[in-house]
């Protein structure tokens, strides 16, 4: 006797054991799509074709484009904190530690003004949302917090406010995607960029 096949919920999108996750293609491409055009001008249409699937699809697994956007950003902030953790968990000094950081955070924006980004799209969000994103946000400074709370414990750096010198940190990072008003960087590459940006940083809390 063939076994009864086994449905799936109404609408739900038809599953696939070989491919990604449905929902994890969607996060993925609205990702892409919202840093590189802005979140007005991206739709639910573009996403839907930009994954290669309906739109009744998309909104099966998000209810609003807000939802997903909040959704993009909150992953990708945990993707940017688990990069963070693991240059913080290496054995270097703490000052190599915290270039390789704010290194690999110029490279990954260096393309798109990410403070812009966010200022764009408050204004379609609920409070709640913005909350959840402002609290993903928050996950990244903590693990910054927490290497600067063990670097004292060791002796490594002089008594500081972990938490106001984890903001301070992210804070100046964001400045060297700054750019002038011919367009250009302060700073002929990244590497310097990152090398100044440190230097600025560690000797303003660290320096005796």
């Amino acid at each position: 006797m063939a076994k009864e096949k086994t449905r799936r919920a109404l609408g739900r999108p038809k599953a696939s054991g070989n491919e990604r996750p449905t929902k994890e293609i969607i996060l993925q491409t609205a990702t892409h799509l919202f840093l590189r055009d802005g979140f007005q001008k991206v739709s639910v249409d573009d996403i839907a074709k930009e994954a290669g699937m309906t739109k009744a699809t998309v909104y099966y697994y998000f209810e609003t484009k807000a939802e997903l956007f909040k959704e993009a950003m909150v992953s990708l902030m945990e993707r940017i904190r688990g990069h963070i953790v693991q240059f913080l968990r290496t054995d270097e000094p703490l000052y190599d530690r915290l270039y390789d950081v704010i290194l690999a955070h110029l490279q990954a924006t260096n393309t798109f003004d990410l403070e812009g980004f966010m200022r764009e799209s408050r204004t379609s969000l609920s409070m709640e949302q913005i909350q959840e994103i402002k609290i993903a946000e928050e996950n990244m400074f903590d693990s910054i917090e927490q290497a600067f709370i063990e670097a004292m414990e060791k002796g490594e750096i002089p008594s500081i406010h972990a938490k106001f010198a984890a903001h301070s940190y992210m804070a100046l990072a964001k400045v060297g995607n700054y750019k002038q008003a011919d367009g250009t960087s302060f700073f002929s590459s990244i590497e310097e960029t990152a090398k100044n940006i440190l230097h600025v940083f560690w000797c303003g809390f660290f320096d005796q």
